[in-house]
């Protein structure tokens, strides 16, 4: 029996990532000819209706990436992604850069390097994963004036290291596929280097 809520990474001919779709919008791709071509592991093999002239049982095999002939190049130009916390602290690898210790969603927050209330801005390189106690010691302030050390340097995602903090149980050549696309220098490279 299939996980049916297991993603697809989708990306275009060239093989740059899109985002993540459901095998519901995967087999809609297949069946309006839209892949070019798929990779990865096998996922599902959806059996359709039968023939009437034929008498044969229709059949779409889903792997885990595939790449579809439409191409979306223009969102990779200077893509600032959405800034949100599940990302965010995905990102940070849910750890206060504070403490340095991991918690979950629901017990970080997130904290501005620069307070708002002192001219600081809601940017990815602005903002990292706090818990609670730490963001309300620091309140008002800059890590300095409160006498904290940032662990790490916050940075921006680009598009697929956006897909990667977008991704649910994402799969091991999901996984090593996407980080081929990662910046040289990304933090993310080390921080998953164990999990591939």
């Amino acid at each position: 029996m299939y996980d049916l809520t297991q993603q697809v990474l989708r990306t275009d001919k060239s093989g740059m990532p899109l985002e993540w779709i459901s095998y519901q919008e995967a087999v809609r791709l297949y069946y309006t000819d839209q892949v070019a071509y798929y990779c990865g592991t096998p996922l599902y093999r959806i059996h359709g209706g039968i023939s009437t002239c034929t008498g044969i049982q229709s059949v779409i095999e889903i792997n885990s990436i595939i790449a579809t002939n439409s191409s979306n190049r223009s969102i990779l130009h200077d893509y600032v992604p959405p800034l949100n916390n599940a990302a965010l602290f995905r990102r940070d690898a849910q750890i206060c850069l504070y403490c340095g210790i991991a918690y979950s969603d629901k017990e970080l927050s997130r904290d501005h390097i620069r307070p708002l209330s002192r001219g600081g801005k809601d940017l990815w390189n602005n903002v990292v994963s706090a818990c609670k106690r730490c963001n309300n010691h620091k309140a008002g302030r800059t890590p300095e004036e409160a006498g904290m050390e940032l662990l790490a340097i916050p940075f921006t995602p680009t598009h697929a290291e956006y897909i990667y903090l977008q991704g649910h149980r994402v799969l091991a050549d999901q996984m090593k596929f996407l980080m081929a696309h990662f910046p040289r220098s990304s933090p993310l490279h080390e921080r998953l280097r164990d999990r591939i």
